[in-house]
């Protein structure tokens, strides 16, 4: 694994210092290579280099730590999260920002160690997967099968075949999958996903995105797929006309 850059977010230099000690500690052990880098605020954390892994406090002057995790997640979705704190009530919302783990002062060398190791795995699965989709690119047209999506919720990331998509809606910020093994949901924007997934799939309406592949039937307003449906606008109309009969052409050459 490259070095991994681990960054401390909290206004305790103390806590700081006992952070930094224990975790070059564990990496040494390990035979990991890590660049420690500390940081006091969460409007000075905003201005580094996103790290892969982020020790965050949640009771800070200025932007507190949830706040901060928030708009950090709008920028980073790859980044692991551990919140450090004394402060309980939060545990909830940490979920809404996919925090791996909730450590609550005081904890024990163990407990540490352990959320560390749990971090390293979650940081090598990523790479193993971003890796594995780099060795498979190919032309457009023999992607389908090959693609996949790496889904990131509750501190878990979960590969999902962007074939296997029937469509996908968006609300309130979450983005809900339907594919045909069941739903999954997660904090994401649907123009993200859209430029992902390639000409195979269309933007039927702002909330809606379908794939070509399991449309049944379609009119001016609804597209009919075979698991659901998804609206279809005036203005998005004409376009989708055009872009499924290409993709009925391209099927039709296979």
């Amino acid at each position: 694994m490259k070095t991994v850059t681990i960054t401390i977010c909290d206004d305790d230099k103390t806590l700081q210092e006992f952070l930094q000690q224990k975790i070059r500690k564990f990496c040494a052990n390990k035979n990991t290579s890590c660049r420690i880098i500390c940081c006091d605020s969460g409007e000075e954390l905003l201005n580094l280099p996103a790290p892969d892994i982020l020790f965050l406090d949640i009771q800070m002057s200025g932007k507190n730590g949830m706040e901060t995790a928030r708009e950090l997640r709008r920028r980073h979705e790859d980044t692991i999260l551990i919140f450090v704190t004394a402060m309980s009530e939060y545990v909830y919302e940490a979920f809404d920002v996919d925090a791996l783990h909730y450590l609550i002062k005081p904890f024990s060398d163990e407990k540490l160690q352990e959320v560390l190791e749990k971090a390293l795995r979650q940081l090598q699965s990523l790479s193993e997967i971003k890796e594995g989709q780099r060795k498979s690119e190919k032309p457009l047209e023999n992607q389908e099968n090959s693609k996949i999506l790496l889904v990131k919720r509750g501190g878990l990331s979960t590969k999902v075949f962007l074939s296997d998509i029937i469509y996908a809606e968006v609300f309130n910020r979450k983005v809900m999958l339907h594919t045909i093994n069941g739903e999954i949901e997660y904090y994401g924007k649907l123009t993200d996903l859209s430029e992902q997934a390639g000409v195979d799939f269309y933007r039927t309406h702002r909330a809606y995105l379908v794939n070509l592949k399991y449309v049944e039937k379609y009119n001016a307003t609804t597209v009919w797929l075979e698991q659901g449906t998804a609206l279809l606008s005036k203005k998005q109309f004409s376009g989708f006309v055009q872009q499924y009969m290409q993709y009925i052409n391209r099927q039709r050459k296979k």
